[in-house]
């Protein structure tokens, strides 16, 4: 039977005008596959469609209604099930008229409904900015997409219409519509396995977003093309008979790369066009996986093939499912030629993807590997959710999560793990588990001790070392890449960060009713009561951690718990009893931290200054620093180190040697062995004769660095050494 929606093939930006679809083809076109019943309901949900968007018109003059019905005329291509196609009817009645939620349940169902809402764009806020409502309003559909995978298939159906028709809109905002399709929807396309849908978005937004480029491109293939006008043809001709000399059998089939593989390419590796070699492509499909490896083969002895270029994705999958093997082969005349070589169904689930799961859920369960990988994606999606702050952040991290230039590493008992390109081995830790994350110390990779910040390669086994008493340390968002590790560090973190705020503030504020000579559980508790309301904070926790993290000076939470008057411009006069200094322990964490400028250690005369929103800032006494702070000395705080203070803390100094070989190996050594970590080191001649050293090193209190100083000074190129002046 013809299909009475026209052509499949994709839309390219050449084509003068997009064609309009009525709902009696789209009913006809569903008798393939549907009961008449189901279409039925499909027509219903057309005429409620139709009426809630009766007198809307679309930038291009015609009827709203047309763009709906399209968009589920791209899903029935997809064979998708009819309650998706009533939501696609339906998607944009809560958004643009005056239907309600409610409304559809009644008339409908629950389900369509939700699939709907998910749709819809949270229109209905007030945003402060343009770019935290389209975050706002991705994340709750990525979010839907977790409860119902068919909620991104309509929105990628939606955006493929819009972009079809997109030569309507002002080029400023084309080109942002265009930024946000190659930014998220193509990358959501390929996630999900949908190579028909990725690759007509690409092409779409390449023409809006960069014509000239376009155009430009569009002339170089049309040449590249009318040089070797016989290469196709002839190489379909060379491979066929081939596969027929070696009785494989098979389906051959010549085609060029599209405009935005060939521009990205060039792009990311600086490649005029010229240089990027597989601009011509050949596919071939088989019966069954063995016959790929021996077509691999034949065609291997037909042409010879290019090193390094061969890829095996039947072996090991892309994170999206897709399965092919892949090689690069020098054709006729030398030109580079690109063979992929898959089964039926491999070629089948590489244009549908996760739609395949609808599409052939009834027969040999073509789609179980997008399926698979889709949900393993969506798990990772609802972790994101729970670690993130704001919608702007998580669409950040979604996008880092859509671009997998994959690794594949093995874990010790052979389980394959597919990791983005400059994945660290912490990353390879919280892929596996989040609480492995969290504690890992240390791993092996190929049965080699390495360190946690070393990058993966293909085929390695990583074994990761970890400890019960560990956690996770700021720095490793230096170096990690995927999105559930920075998302799990830093959840981590900001917990780990609201405890250790909550016992500093509890130190302050104990701390100033030492002047009432009072502590905080002799405070009447309508005084706590009637703070925390005006406050609008839940609990005493949350005024402690905001005390700790400069937000509220304890002094002045201290009056007004008690009862006592405070000045009517907030800034609290010194009592007679005045609160003594704060110890430091040097356990307080992220809520007090160690200033560069003076780069304080156990043992100096120290103050504290208050930084909102971020804690206690420790300065050594007369850092030259301090004198911002001068007009403002109810953020000061007086401080004093505990008499015993464990950790390590950093600290500069200066060596001046002479300029001989070695000589910064000897200084660095020396120090290594009197227990401290050099963290930094800058070296800078002075007048050809001797040599500037500036260490940053960890000691334990200053009377570990007068040890290291001393021993430094001993050493015969050593011309003198001073710790950093303030």
């Amino acid at each position: 039977m013809s299909n009475p929606l026209g052509p499949t093939k994709p839309l390219t930006p050449s084509d003068q005008e997009v064609p309009r679809f009525l709902i009696s083809d789209l009913c006809v076109y569903l008798e393939n596959y549907l009961k008449q019943a189901q279409i039925r309901e499909v027509y219903r949900a057309y005429l409620f469609g139709a009426e809630a968007h009766s007198g809307q018109h679309r930038k291009t003059g015609e009827p709203y209604i047309y763009h709906p019905v399209a968009v589920a005329r791209i899903l029935a291509e997809m064979r998708m099930d009819h309650k998706c196609l009533m939501a696609a009817i339906l998607h944009d009645v809560i958004e643009d008229t005056d239907t309600a939620r409610e409304q559809l349940v009644e008339t409908f169902d629950e389900e369509i409904a939700s699939l709907v809402d998910g749709v819809s764009k949270l229109s209905k806020i007030d945003f402060q900015s343009q770019v935290e409502a389209q975050a706002a309003s991705l994340r709750k559909m990525l979010l839907a997409m977790t409860q119902d995978i068919r909620v991104i298939m309509i929105k990628l159906a939606d955006r493929l219409h819009n972009m079809r028709t997109l030569g309507v809109m002002r080029p400023g905002k084309a080109r942002r519509i265009a930024r946000e399709t190659l930014d998220i929807y193509a990358p959501i396309a390929n996630r999900l396995g949908i190579n028909s849908v990725r690759l007509e978005l690409q092409e779409l937004g390449f023409h809006a977003h960069w014509p000239m480029r376009y155009r430009a491109l569009t002339q170089a293939v049309a040449e590249a093309r009318g040089h070797h006008k016989e290469l196709v043809s002839n190489v379909e001709v060379a491979l066929r008979s081939r596969l027929e000399q070696d009785e494989l059998g098979g389906r051959v089939s010549g085609r060029e790369k599209h405009l935005y593989s060939i521009y990205r390419k060039m792009a990311q590796k600086k490649l005029s066009f010229h240089e990027v070699v597989d601009v011509f492509a050949f596919r071939i499909i088989v019966d069954k996986v063995d016959t790929c490896y021996r077509v691999l083969g034949a065609v291997h002895n037909l042409y010879k093939p290019m090193p390094g270029r061969f890829k095996d994705y039947i072996a090991i999958p892309k994170a999206n499912g897709y399965q092919s093997l892949h090689t690069v082969l020098f054709g006729p005349q030398g030109i580079p030629i690109e063979i992929q070589i898959r089964t039926e169904e491999m070629e089948r689930l590489a244009e549908s993807g996760i739609a395949a799961h609808w599409k052939y859920k009834s027969d040999d369960g073509g789609g179980h590997w997008a399926q698979s990988r889709a949900s393993d994606w969506l798990t990772n999606l609802l972790e994101m959710q729970q670690g993130v702050g704001d919608s702007v952040e998580f669409l950040e991290h979604v996008k880092v999560d859509l671009f997998p230039d994959e690794v594949y590493v093995f874990t010790p008992r052979g389980r394959i793990m597919v990791l983005p390109q400059g994945a660290t081995v912490v990353d390879f830790a919280y892929a596996l588990h989040t609480d492995l994350g969290n504690t890992c110390v240390a791993a092996r990779i190929d049965r080699r001790l390495v360190p946690l910040r070393s990058h993966l390669r293909n085929g390695q086994t990583v074994e990761i070392i970890n400890s019960e008493g560990a956690s996770p340390s700021p720095a490793w968002l230096n170096f990690v890449v995927t999105s559930k590790a920075r998302i799990n560090i830093r959840a981590f973190l900001r917990n780990l960060q609201g405890q250790e705020a909550v016992e500093l503030g509890r130190r302050l504020l104990e701390r100033e009713l030492q002047s009432f000579s009072l502590n905080l559980y002799e405070l009447e508790q309508k005084h706590i009561d009637a703070l925390l309301e005006e406050y609008r904070l839940d609990d005493l926790d949350e005024l402690l951690a905001e005390v700790a993290l400069g937000n509220r000076m304890p002094v002045l939470i201290a009056r007004r718990l008690v009862g006592d008057d405070v000045p009517a411009d907030g800034t609290p006069e010194k009592t007679e009893k005045s609160a003594g200094p704060l110890a430091i322990k040097g356990t307080e964490g992220m809520v007090v931290k160690y200033a560069k400028c003076c780069r304080p250690i156990p043992g100096d005369a120290i103050v504290g200054v208050f930084n909102p929103g971020k804690g206690i800032v420790v300065h050594r006494q007369g850092c030259p620093n301090l004198g911002e702070y001068a007009k403002h000395g109810h953020k000061w705080i007086d401080a004093e180190w505990e008499p015993e203070v464990d950790g390590d803390f950093s600290t500069e100094i200066r060596v001046e040697a002479g300029n001989r070989r070695g000589v910064l190996a000897t200084v660095a050594a020396t120090i290594s062995e009197e227990g401290s970590n050099i963290e930094n080191v800058l070296s800078e001649e002075r007048d050809g004769l001797s040599t500037t050293l500036t260490f940053v090193i960890t000691v334990r209190n200053r009377r570990h660095l007068a040890r290291i100083m001393r021993r430094v000074k001993t050493l015969s190129s050593v011309l003198k050494i001073n710790r950093q002046n303030i």
